[in-house]
């Protein structure tokens, strides 16, 4: 089956996709992006991820010459179009084609690229079931008055370094820690830890993105009478929590069953955390979380 790329107001075969090696995107990673999941038809969160994605070009001053309902349309018709009913969708604004400098003036429009797949989970089906390790590493998140990981941009660096540094330390994943060694998250995801029926998760000051899903899963903690508290968490707290699990549209909900080879409660899942997970799965073919196509 082939697989359709939409380009400005393009669709071309993937083998064909292209852009110009001047796109301020691939010269700076100057962009920004949303990754989004389609279940069963039901395109899960869409009119969050769009808000946020004008929220991040808001943020980097870049103009987005689409309406949010015309790239509503647009990433409709992308995943129609590959005949998914399951998909991962990566949607993409560039700062656009541009002359060898950082001035964002002297590119004339943005890209907007819409990548629609079939995907697997990122970490593995593996890990939905039998967790995954992590190792905290010494490449520290950007701090919130620098290159903020509230907006979700093309840069990044910060989360590929991290990425490197797990897999030597033969982990699965990474933690990173924000600028005072406070937890952050993961390459990819938010974290949390479950102490005691208390849900916990880093703030905003801690440099983290707040999450499509991490959203949900807040509120399905507090659905299920559980308390919620976003504050700093120490490497320690973590280590010593009930239940720790990562939290990413592409990741869904994993449980983390090691930190720095040490083991995480009885060192399996946790099933506050597989509890949350049904929940989530339920709201992610409820049209009421999504937009059916």
């Amino acid at each position: 089956m082939e697989n359709w790329i939409f380009i400005d107001e393009t669709f071309y075969k993937k083998e064909d996709a292209k852009i110009s090696v001047y796109d301020h995107g691939l010269l700076y990673g100057d962009g920004v992006y949303e990754g989004i999941r389609c279940y069963s038809k039901n395109i899960f969160q869409l009119n969050e991820h769009i808000e946020r994605l004008y929220k991040s070009a808001k943020s980097i001053r870049l103009e987005i010459k689409y309406s949010k309902e015309e790239i509503i349309d647009k990433v409709i018709e992308t995943v129609n179009k590959n005949n998914l009913e399951n998909a991962y969708i990566r949607l993409l604004v560039t700062r656009g084609k541009g002359p060898i400098g950082p001035n964002p003036d002297l590119c004339k429009k943005s890209t907007l690229i819409i990548i629609s797949e079939d995907l697997p989970n990122v970490h593995g089906s593996n890990a939905l079931d039998k967790g995954m390790s992590l190792a905290i590493v010494s490449t520290r998140r950007d701090p919130v008055d620098s290159t903020s990981h509230e907006i979700k941009s093309l840069n990044y660096l910060n989360s590929v370094m991290a990425k490197m540094e797990a897999k030597q330390s033969n982990a699965d994943d990474a933690i990173i820690l924000d600028q005072n060694g406070y937890i952050s998250e993961s390459p990819i995801c938010n974290i949390f830890m479950i102490e005691n029926n208390e849900v916990i998760t880093p703030q905003s000051s801690n440099g983290i993105l707040k999450g499509i899903t991490r959203k949900n899963v807040i509120e399905i903690a507090k659905e299920l009478n559980l308390k919620v508290t976003e504050r700093n968490i120490t490497p320690y707290e973590l280590i010593n929590a009930n239940e720790v699990f990562l939290t990413g549209t592409h990741a869904e909900i994993v449980g983390v069953t090691k930190i720095n080879n040490i083991q995480i409660g009885n060192g399996s899942v946790g099933s506050l955390t597989r509890n949350i997970r049904e929940k989530f799965i339920l709201r992610t073919t409820d049209k009421n979380f999504g937009i059916k196509i």
